[in-house]
């Protein structure tokens, strides 16, 4: 696999590269699988690369831009995950490989951050593996807490990685059978 890197998002100058990104592929997986032109821009505009918490970057492969990653809630010590594939960078180990380097940027960008998280739906087999690969833990099943346009909701799957197990190079379990 090629090397894999990430570049922030720059705004103004990326924001149309942003645009085109976002609404020339289709995320079959996420709640609104193929945003236009207008939609895209406006998630721009709400700051979700540069707003307050926020921070976006683009996934490089060989300095090619194949996707981007946006992050959520950063002045958290719990941060939220965003990644994007372009479809012809999908099934080629991509979100595996690039989960540790975000991993990497955020915990040494935003020193405040103890835990990062990302959600997918029950079916999106490939992110789930990938969150596995990468070490993150499966934190919650929300049984019908993906709502799907013109379908029954799907259930929302949690996954996790601690900067203390990073840290320590451990992992720590989630105690689901802990009731008494």
């Amino acid at each position: 696999m090629s090397p894999l890197s990430l570049q922030p998002v720059e705004r103004p100058r990326d924001d149309d590269a942003f645009v085109e990104f976002l609404s020339a592929h289709e995320f079959p997986f996420h709640m609104q699988p193929r945003p236009t032109a207008e939609e895209a821009h406006k998630r721009l505009t709400s700051g979700i690369v540069d707003g307050p918490g926020a921070f976006g970057c683009w996934v490089l492969a060989d300095g090619e831009m194949v996707g981007i990653v946006t992050l959520e809630d950063l002045e958290d010590d719990t941060a939220l995950i965003d990644l994007r594939l372009a479809e012809d960078a999908r099934g080629r180990g991509i979100g595996t490989a690039i989960l540790p380097v975000i991993v990497r940027e955020v915990f040494d960008r935003f020193p405040t951050v103890r835990k990062l998280e990302g959600q997918t739906r029950e079916d999106n087999v490939a992110m789930r593996r990938a969150f596995r690969r990468a070490g993150w833990v499966k934190e919650a099943h929300y049984r019908e807490g993906w709502p799907v346009a013109g379908g029954q909701p799907l259930a929302s799957v949690a996954y996790a990685i601690l900067r203390s197990d990073v840290q320590s190079g451990t992992t720590t379990p989630v105690p689901w059978d802990d009731e008494p």
